[in-house]
Formats: structure tokens, sequence, C-alpha cells
């Protein structure tokens, strides 16, 4: 299977057309999800604000585009202002600097990219609660409420951008807040068949846990798919940066339920434990994050076990290449139909996310050899 892999250079080929084309479209902006084939615009604070620069950076790092590259660093410049006003800030500075600052410094040397991710891995560093040993993830939603407790799993892709810090200044303490919290991770949100919380909610003065929340997920005894996906990528980025063993057992765990789960598409429903009378939407975004953690996660393992891996992860890519990606349609934006962002709130649901659209493209560098990651 991992052996016939002359798709992915045709699947590269037209991601590149693709991206030439909306480029222009879409400019230095921020898109999050498509709505009638139509790439929608947020604000610079909004949580995936670094995907579609990332997304440049990824096609420049091979095409060498100059107009990709600039349109990555305008990209870059805009988020500014959302360091400056800091009540806009929340957990997902990773998410958004490593795409932008670190992945531009990776490629380039830039040093003023440089110095803009490491006062964001200070920032970061600060919503750590040393009580209960997790980053804390958003700001109140609306006036008088308190979140101040909660903890998701999604934070977990947010680490690389601390352990990267400690790596830059040779300061511990970064890289400390990153192995508190996942440690964290691994005693509240990871179940022992596998599957995952999306919220934890503590008390923020003790930090003994109350309760788990369904968040994104159906329930919260259900099995969210990108929670999973989260887990596996960030469970195993974790063991890339400390070596430390617990993380790579995890990242299996939650794997083997993530794949055993898979419909016969390698693509997966939006939750894995969905009552009957709930239509089960596929999450093309899940898979793509998945497979990159799948990826990533073969080349940690004895060799025995990195074909179940390894197959999986490029079984999902085929599939979403396949009989997902919209390639010549000029109506429509994204590159990866079948997004689930948000079921329960009914938001963005059956439309292209350009997180899905990222990690697809990820996915594909990953099976092209290109092993440099942002991350």
């Amino acid at each position: 299977m991992t052996n016939n892999l002359e798709w992915v250079d045709e699947a590269w080929k037209k991601v590149q057309a693709k991206i030439d084309r909306t480029s222009k479209k879409i400019g230095a902006n921020f898109p999050h999800a498509s709505v009638n084939g139509t790439y929608q615009l947020e604000e610079p604070y909004w949580w995936t604000a670094g995907f579609w620069p990332g997304l440049l950076w990824l096609v420049y790092r091979e095409s060498k585009d100059e107009s990709l590259k600039q349109l990555a660093e305008q990209c870059e410049d805009r988020l500014d202002s959302v360091i400056t006003d800091y009540y806009k800030l929340d957990h997902d500075m990773g998410f958004m600097w490593t795409l932008t600052s670190v992945a531009r410094f990776k490629l380039l040397g830039e040093e003023d990219s440089k110095r803009r991710a490491l006062l964001v891995a200070n920032l970061l560093a600060g919503r750590f609660n040393t009580s209960g040993n997790y980053i804390r993830a958003w700001n109140p939603w609306q006036e008088g409420e308190d979140n101040s407790g909660w903890a998701i799993i999604d934070c977990l892709m947010n680490l690389p951008l601390l352990f990267w810090a400690t790596e830059e200044t040779g300061d511990p303490r970064f890289s400390a807040v990153a192995k508190k919290h996942g440690e964290t991770v691994l005693k509240n949100f990871i179940r022992e068949d596998g599957s995952v919380h999306h919220i934890i909610r503590f008390d923020p003065v003790s930090g003994e846990r109350v309760e788990a929340i369904g968040g994104q997920g159906f329930a919260p005894d259900s099995a969210w798919s990108r929670g999973a996906s989260w887990a596996i990528y960030g469970l195993t980025l974790l063991f890339n940066y400390t070596k430390e063993d617990k993380y790579l057992q995890a990242a299996k765990n939650v794997s083997h339920f993530f794949i055993a789960n898979l419909p016969e598409d390698y693509v997966p429903h939006w939750d894995f434990r969905l009552p009957e009378e709930v239509t089960k939407y596929r999450d093309s975004s899940a898979g793509a994050i998945a497979s990159c953690g799948l990826l990533l996660l073969a080349e940690h393992v004895p060799a025995t076990e990195e074909k179940i891996y390894k197959d999986a992860g490029v079984k999902i890519l085929k599939s979403l290449y396949k009989n997902y990606g919209d390639w010549e349609n000029p109506e429509q934006d994204g590159l990866i139909l079948q997004g689930t962002s948000h079921y329960p709130e009914g938001k963005n649901i059956d439309v292209p996310l350009i997180y899905g659209d990222y990690y697809f493209v990820e996915g594909l560098a990953i099976l092209k050899g290109d092993r440099k990651l942002f991350w």
C-alpha cells in the first residue's frame, strides 16, 4: 500500500494549481470555513488564523513562489495587532504563531519572526494554572462567564511552540509548562479505550477535576473524532520532543481506537459514538489531522509496528484526495469537502475547513519526503 504513492505527486500538483488561483482571491486574510464555495474570512484573533499562511508556507517551501511568501508574511504582520490586543489572546496562540512566525523563522531565519514567536510563547506560558497543571483554554465568551477552569484536548497542538522556545533560548521553563500540561492530559482526557474528552473543567483555585464537558462532541461520554485526531498528533509530538514512552503509548492507544472506528473509506464521522437518530456527517478535517499524526507516529514505533500507522495515514490521505478533494471547480475555494466544525452549535457542517485543507497538504508534504515540521 505505502509503496504505491504515484498519486501523491499528482495531488500535490493539483494543490499547487488551486492555491495559485485561490491565493489571488483570499489574499492576506484569514479564511475559516467555505460557505457556498467561498471561504468566509475571520478576524485575525480567530483561532484558525495560522492555517492559511501555514498552507502558503507549505506550498512555498517547494515552489518558491514569491507571491505566496509575501501573502504569508503579510498575514504574520496582521497578527501583531492581536499580540497587543491582549484580551483577544487565548490558548490557541500556538496554532497561530507556529504556522506563521515559527514557520517563517525555520524556513528563512527571519529574526523578527523569532522574536514574535518567543514573545507569544511567554504569553502562552502565562496561561498555565499551577494548581491544576493545565493551560487555560478560552477567555469568557460573554460577560459574567467563568471558564477559567477549562482545558481542552486541542491544546496539545499548542505545546510545540513552548518546546521550540526552550530549544531556541535554552530556558527550560517553557518545556516544563508543556510537559505538565501533557501529564494532565494523560491523567484526565484519555479514556482507557483510547477515546478522548474534549473539555475538562477543573476548579481553578484547587486544581481538582470537576467534570467532563461534551464541547464539540455529541456528549460528554461520546467520542468526538477531531478530538481523537488532536490527541494522536499532539501526543506524538510530545513524544517527539520529550522521548518519554508514556506519550508514545498514549498516542498508540488513541490511534488504535481511531483506526478501529473508521468507516470503509477511511474518512471519519464527526463523532464515533452517536445515537442512531443523529446524522453521521463526515469530518474530513479530523481525517487530515489524524493522518499527519499517524505518519509521524509510524516513524517512532518499532519496525514491526510501523505499517499499522503508516498504512492508515496513507489510506486516509488517499481517500481525502480521491473521494473528497475539489480540484477543478472554480466555484469552490476549499480543497477538501465535508468537514464538520461544530455540530452541537449547528456551525459549518459538511463544508471545507481551512484546517482540514492545511493538514491534508501537510500530510502530502510528509509523504513527499519533507520531514521538517513547523510544529
